[in-house]
């Protein structure tokens, strides 16, 4: 990472983009050293645990250097660009990052604007920039070279041999993120006694359970004791255990969106008590009111498909069961119900499943919750989805059926109590007034918590939902 210290200079830091996420990637940059930018515009592109966001840059100037280069994580409150606020040119000499960063984290230059604050004339753009010092200081990290392993590994094997290797108090202390602490924690390992094999010397978890190994299995008997001390000089190898065919086998990171969304559906399915209905309605009648709307002018121009129909039909659904709409609040031991409706949608992206909301659904007519479906859709397809647009949901639908699905058993989105599968719709035989008859068929399935829900009332919101669906015309006598 390149160290600016000129007056001239201002280090824009990594900004707390979602609200209490502690780091982010850096996707893409829109500048180069040398190019002259101007508040407000936007210079690369991040991904946090919840969404792809652009950055926009507080100053007016000339950048004089990229700290990073795309694809780097980077934590909250660290400089990653500086930019000459003077306009002069940059220097001939800076190159930008274009290969993985080895210096020290640069501290922000005593001339930096003061956190809280903003030029006159400018509005703070991002949610948490300008995060406060304490928060921003970091431990100095150098990249573990081959160099710099091998005097380690001897230190730490002269210490386990009892050659008088430097007191505890000594030592650095072990760089490690705070899972990995926990889980040497649990596992009963000395961070001081692993040797890592992480990116700038960082202990990682198979660096923790390959330290834990030798302590949890029995010493085979032919081993001799004096032996025993061997294990950490083979540790530096163990890496080509991990070893694959990459012509049979792809290895996907899991982090950002992806590895948020796995941590909040474990966290829910072991949380809360779930609960699936399903109920499979005739809905001929309800495609036949997506046909007559497309004809509509007041929908000219708008997006008008089932999913709509569905929409308003949970929405009045709700509206007749308000107990649903609600959360748990474990610190509290409340039931929370709210009495609007923040409705959530889930999609798929190419980062991973998000599920962004519409904020007070409840109150929207049904040309207004059509534009705010078409506009959700598209900004979740380009990636453009805000954290803000992510938070504060009440209630979900799924649409499994565009994948030509009958249904599911969804797991609820967390700090909601309902979410609605809706499976693809078929034309199937299907008794209608007494004769059987093909009829556009589809399943419902409306999982909930049964902490705060029970079957009476999980029964009523899925029977209603269906009831709108088989006969539209409730969606104006139960209005």
């Amino acid at each position: 990472m390149t160290t600016m210290t000129d007056a001239s200079v201002r280090e824009f830091k990594m900004p707390d983009v979602g609200e209490g996420l502690t780091e982010a990637e850096i996707l893409k940059w829109y500048v180069q050293p040398g190019d002259t930018v101007t508040d407000g515009q936007v210079v690369c592109e991040v991904e946090t645990a919840k969404a792809a966001v652009e950055l926009p840059i507080p100053y007016d100037g000339v950048v004089r250097a990229l700290h990073f280069p795309e694809g780097t994580t980077v934590d909250v409150g660290t400089p990653i660009i500086a930019i000459d606020v003077t306009g002069g040119s940059a220097p001939a000499a800076e190159e930008p990052a274009a290969a993985p960063a080895a210096e020290e984290p640069a501290a922000a230059p005593a001339a930096e604007e003061p956190e809280g604050e903003a030029p006159q004339g400018r509005r703070p753009v991002l949610v948490g920039y300008g995060v406060a010092a304490s928060s921003t200081k970091r431990r100095p990290r150098k990249t573990a070279t081959p160099s710099a392993q091998e005097p380690a590994a001897a230190a730490l094997q002269a210490e386990l041999n009892g050659n008088g290797a430097a007191p505890a108090a000594d030592r650095p202390r072990p760089l490690a993120k705070p899972p990995v602490r926990k889980l040497a924690k649990d596992l009963g390992v000395d961070l001081a006694s692993v040797v890592p094999t992480g990116p700038d010397g960082i202990i990682t978890r198979e660096d923790v359970h390959r330290a834990a190994a030798p302590q949890q299995a029995p010493a085979p008997a032919a081993v001799p004791r004096a032996e025993a001390p061997a294990a950490p000089a083979a540790a530096p190898a163990a890496p080509a255990a991990v070893s694959y065919d990459s012509g049979r086998e792809t290895r996907i990171p899991v982090k950002g969106v992806r590895k948020a969304t796995a941590a909040a559906m474990v966290g829910s399915a072991f949380t809360a008590p779930h609960v699936t209905e399903f109920v499979t309605v005739d809905v001929t009648r309800t495609m036949k009111l997506v046909e007559e709307l497309k004809q509509d002018k007041e929908f000219a121009g708008r997006r008008v498909n089932p999913l709509l129909i569905i929409a308003k039909a949970l929405l009045l659904a709700i509206r007749r069961n308000p107990d649903i709409n609600a959360s748990w609040d474990e610190a509290a031991q409340e039931i929370v119900v709210k009495h609007y409706v923040n409705l959530g949608i889930a999609a798929a992206t190419p980062r991973g499943l998000i599920v962004p909301n519409i904020k007070d659904a409840h109150a929207k007519t049904l040309p207004e919750l059509a534009d705010s479906l078409a506009e959700l859709v598209a900004t979740a397809r380009d990636g453009k989805t805000s954290p803000a647009a992510m938070q504060g949901g009440t209630v979900t639908i799924t649409n499994v059926g565009v994948f030509g699905v009958d249904t599911g058993t969804p797991i609820l989105n967390p700090g909601e109590s309902a979410i609605l599968a809706v499976g693809a719709i078929k034309l199937q035989p299907w008794v209608h007034k007494g004769k059987v008859k093909p009829r556009q068929v589809t399943t419902l399935a409306l999982s909930f918590d049964h902490r705060l829900v029970d079957g009476e009332l999980g029964s009523k919101v899925l029977a209603d939902v269906a009831a709108i669906l088989e006969q539209p015309k409730r969606l104006m006598t139960w209005a």
